[in-house]
């Protein structure tokens, strides 16, 4: 049996592309494209297709505040070493509240993760158990910069901690990090049967 958060993921980027239908500018469009395109390529663990000059400006900076230790990225290389460092993690985001301008995206969502105890503990979580399942969820802001062609300068993500919620869940609702990347590589099918090929290009 699915679980029942597989929905969630299959939906994560619904409020963007809702938002898209709502906009003339072409800039905004393009924008919104490559944003719903990095979220799933990034879902499917497809790193390379994220940091390809057609998706992501020469020198991105990416500023990070999740847990204890904020980090600074650069680079396409410091980029694509980073997402690949995160290894198997389940990963999505619901209740987007989206905009976006010229100089790119704002958006403010719950922002969740899926984990067992033990390797929750390893990133300075209290949990009781190892061998537990559980959903960790906090209200996130990510603010990521484009530049004049749609492509992405970087990634500044905020975390509310106040609103950090880890709760213990039933382990027949687990998505493994596989299951995951299958649910994005079919949304990814799904964008580009919609919009037609390269559709992430801004053409100006």
């Amino acid at each position: 049996m699915a679980s029942k958060y597989e929905s969630e993921v299959y939906h994560c980027m619904d409020p963007a592309l809702d938002l898209y239908e709502r906009l003339s500018d072409p800039l905004h469009k393009a924008i919104l494209l490559n944003y719903c395109r990095h979220v799933h390529l990034e879902g499917a663990a497809m790193f390379e297709e994220i940091t390809a000059p057609d998706m992501m400006a020469d020198d991105p900076v990416y500023h990070v505040s999740w847990g204890e230790n904020p980090v600074v990225v650069k680079g396409r290389q410091g980029v694509f070493d980073f997402y690949s460092a995160i290894g198997d993690i389940v990963l999505w985001n619901t209740g987007d509240q989206i905009a976006v301008a010229d100089w790119g995206i704002a958006d403010e969502m719950w922002f969740h993760q899926m984990s067992t105890g033990a390797e929750l503990k390893k990133i300075g979580q209290k949990v009781e158990k190892d061998d537990g399942l559980y959903l960790v969820s906090s209200r996130q802001a990510f603010i990521w910069p484009y530049d004049e062609n749609a492509l992405l300068k970087g990634e500044h993500l905020y975390e509310d901690k106040s609103t950090l919620e880890i709760v213990e869940i039933d382990p027949a609702d687990a998505m493994t990090p596989q299951r995951v990347r299958e649910i994005h590589k079919e949304c990814l099918a799904d964008l580009e049967e919609r919009f037609g090929p390269e559709y992430w290009v801004f053409k100006g």
